[in-house]
C-alpha cells in the first residue's frame, strides 16, 4: 500500500516544524504502518547553506535525529525553481516510500506546494548567458526600464510582476527570448504530471492575526540576538554575491543586506524585516485559503498530532 504524501502547511512562526517533529516521534513509537518519517522541507530559502539563522531552519542537533531533505543544498550564489523542486520532492516522497516511510513535506512556499501536487508547465531552464545579458541592461537603465520592455512582449505577466521585482522580471524576459513565447501563454499550456499517490493536506492557520504578528517580532528579534546580522555579513562579506539574488531578497536578509550597504539603521532594518516578514505570512495566508481538500488546524491545539494520524489512516483506509 502506498503510503499517504503528508503536505504540512502554514504561514511563518505558525509551528508546522514543532508539529512535523511531534509527528515523527509519534511515529516512530510505533503503532502505524510506516517505519518512521521522511521530512522534506518546502522552503525557497532553506535550500541555502550559510543562511540558517534567518531562514529558521531546525537546529543541528535537531537535523542530526530528524533529517531533512532540501535543506542545504544550494550554494546562495545559485538558483532554484519550482520546476526543479518538483523534480527534487518527487524522488525524495518516492524513495520514502519504497522505505515503508511516511513523507511529510512541511513549510511555507506555496508555489513549491502547487508546482508538486498539480505539475508544471513545460518552461526551459536558466540560460546564464542570456540572464548575463539581462542583468547588464539592467544595471545600465534600471528594473523598472525592464519591466516596461517586459509589458511589449508579455503584458499579461508584467501586470502580474511589480516593476521592482527583479527575480520574477528576469525570468519572464528569460522565458521570452528562448522560446518567442510569453510566460503566461506556457503557464496555460498543459502541465506535467503531478504527484502519484494518496496525499493528506494541512494547514496551519492561527486564528488570531495579532497573535501571529507578535509571534513573528519575537521571532526575528531572537534570530538577531543568535547572530542573524552576522550572518549576513558573512555572506556579504564573500564578494561573488548581491542583493538582486533571489538568496539575498529573501525576507529579513534583504532589509539587513540593505543595512550593511548603509542604506538604513540597524533599527529600522529590523523594523522593516518584521514587517517584510507580517506581509509575507498574510501572502501566506491567503494562498492557504485558496487551497482545495484541506484541512484546517489550529497552531495552539494540543491534539494536533492525533489529527494528522487520523487523517493519514484515513487516507490509507480510502486507498485499501
Amino acid at each position: 500500500m502506498t503510503a499517504p504524501a503528508l503536505f504540512l502547511m502554514g504561514p511563518t512562526a505558525s509551528g508546522k516544524t514543532g508539529l512535523a517533529l511531534a509527528l515523527a516521534e509519534a511515529v516512530a513509537r510505533g503503532g502505524t504502518p510506516w517505519t518512521s518519517v521522511a521530512l522534506i522541507s518546502v522552503d525557497s530559502a532553506q535550500v541555502y547553506r550559510g543562511m540558517d539563522i534567518g531562514t529558521a531552519k531546525p537546529e543541528a542537533v535537531t537535523l542530526a535525529r530528524w533529517p531533512h531533505g532540501l535543506i542545504d543544498i544550494l550554494d546562495p550564489a545559485e538558483s532554484y525553481s519550482a520546476a526543479r523542486f518538483r523534480d527534487d520532492a518527487q524522488a525524495l516522497v518516492k524513495a520514502a516510500r519504497e522505505r515503508g516511510q511516511l513523507p511529510v513535506l512541511v513549510g511555507g512556499t506555496g508555489l513549491y506546494f502547487r508546482a508538486l501536487e498539480n505539475g508544471l508547465s513545460d518552461l526551459p531552464v536558466a540560460d546564464p548567458a542570456i540572464r548575463a545579458r539581462w542583468i547588464q541592461q539592467a544595471e545600465l537603465n534600471g528594473w523598472p526600464a525592464l519591466h516596461a520592455q517586459l509589458a511589449t512582449v508579455d503584458a499579461e505577466s508584467a501586470l502580474k510582476i511589480k516593476p521592482n521585482d527583479p527575480q520574477r522580471i528576469l525570468r519572464a524576459l528569460e522565458i521570452h527570448t528562448l522560446t518567442g513565447q510569453s510566460r503566461s501563454a506556457l503557464w496555460a499550456a498543459p502541465k506535467s504530471a503531478g504527484l502519484a499517490g494518496p496525499l493528506v493536506k494541512i494547514g496551519l492557520l492561527p486564528p488570531e492575526r495579532a497573535t501571529l504578528h507578535e509571534s513573528i517580532a519575537v521571532r526575528f528579534r531572537q534570530m538577531m540576538a543568535a547572530g542573524f546580522l552576522e550572518e549576513v555579513r558573512a555572506l556579504k562579506a564573500r564578494g561573488d554575491l548581491h542583493a538582486d539574488l533571489p538568496s539575498i531578497r529573501a525576507v529579513g536578509y534583504r532589509q539587513l543586506w540593505e543595512h550593511l550597504d548603509g542604506r538604513c539603521s540597524l533599527s529600522d532594518a529590523v523594523d522593516r524585516g518584521i514587517v517584510a516578514t507580517r506581509q509575507y505570512a498574510k501572502r501566506q495566508i491567503t494562498w492557504l485559503r485558496s487551497e482545495q481538500a484541506l484541512s484546517l488546524i489550529d497552531p495552539r491545539s494540543t491534539t494536533g498530532v492525533d489529527f494528522l494520524l487520523e487523517k493519514l489512516a484515513a487516507a490509507a483506509i480510502q486507498q485499501g
